[in-house]
């Protein structure tokens, strides 16, 4: 522990220069006090920190004095290629590897480069979750799940009251969720992390298939998972301004099959999750759609018309009423 920040007090005082006691208790999280032992450690191993006294001072290395600690280890550069995704790194456990490899790859730039990492870091930022989703803790199951993956390691952990040993190729965070990519009697199977009950790494380590592409088959995996939830069709004419509305309304996964399946009548196929939802979506296309079946969703939105025809019909102006916007007047006008 104590090591790997003198390290990283080294490395901070290389990457920026000069820095005060209580700049670099607050990068490192330890008290000023804790900083000043630091420094006179450095010191008395050979380390050249040197202390500037006075308004503007704090310790700096010795002019051109560079470390040769600012190469990478292992799990420091695959960190590193998720830095900007900190939520996962922090709910991995990962955050204290990272750190450390920005450090060291700070300290290795040329003076000019030094602050290239915080000028990113003002203009991009990756948000993962998704809007409105609850600030839940992460899965217990992540991190054990994050060194299995890392560390090529079988685990053997319960999965809806049923325990399985598998072995976890990757990790991916979609919409805030976190989900398990893993193979089961040589088939690759997706996983919700929080689903998992107690996990158990088993010993020794898993032989990678050289194939296999993490992104690629999630996509896949992604794509057929969208197109299983349209467990149901209806059929719809549309005007060509329905055409057009229909990409705004229709789920995505169901939009190229209903616009290859579209008649010189208007007339397609739309593919939907069940008849409650794509009466939801209907709805939306008001009178640019009419339903031809199944019959119980052309009779729910025959039943749905009729109440809004009531709603609408014989509307009496009530005294002093008028619609919004009538009491406006151009400038000028008496």
């Amino acid at each position: 522990m104590r090591a790997g920040r003198l390290m990283s007090l080294v490395l901070l005082l290389q990457a920026r220069g000069r820095m005060t006691a209580a700049e670099l208790a607050r990068e490192l999280e330890v008290s000023e006090r804790t900083v000043h032992r630091d420094v006179l450690a450095l010191s008395g191993s050979g380390v050249p920190v040197y202390a500037d006294r006075g308004r503007g001072g704090g310790y700096r290395l010795l002019d051109g004095y560079r470390t040769r600690l600012t190469g990478l280890d292992r799990a420091e550069a695959e960190a590193l290629f998720l830095s900007g995704v900190p939520a996962a790194l922090r709910e991995m456990g990962l955050q204290g590897v990272a750190a450390t490899a920005r450090l060291k790859a700070a300290a290795a730039l040329s003076p000019g480069l030094r602050d290239a990492p915080a000028t990113a870091a003002q203009r991009f930022h990756l948000d993962a979750p998704g809007w409105f989703a609850p600030d839940d803790p992460p899965p217990a199951a992540l991190a054990p799940l994050a060194r299995a993956v890392w560390s090529d390691r079988p685990v053997t952990a319960a999965y809806r009251e049923r325990r399985r040993t598998l072995e976890p190729y990757g990790l991916v965070l979609k919409a805030g969720a976190w989900y398990l990519a893993g193979r089961v009697r040589s088939r690759f199977l997706v996983f919700r992390v929080d689903r998992f009950g107690e996990v158990e790494p088993q010993e020794g380590v898993f032989e990678r298939d050289p194939d296999f592409d993490l992104a690629a088959f999630w996509a896949e995996h992604a794509a057929a998972f969208a197109r299983s939830l349209l467990r149901e069709t209806v059929t719809l004419r549309l005007t060509e301004a329905g055409v057009r509305m229909l990409r705004h309304v229709a789920d995505p996964a169901a939009l190229d099959d209903a616009l290859a399946s579209l008649q010189p009548d208007g007339t397609l196929r739309l593919g939907v999750e069940s008849v409650a939802v794509a009466y939801s979506q209907v709805l939306r296309l008001g009178p640019e759609a009419e339903v031809l079946g199944p019959p119980e969703l052309r009779a729910l939105l025959a039943g749905a018309a009729a109440r809004m025809a009531r709603l609408y019909e014989h509307q009496e102006e009530a005294p002093g009423d008028r619609p919004f916007g009538a009491a406006l007047r151009p400038l000028g006008d008496p």
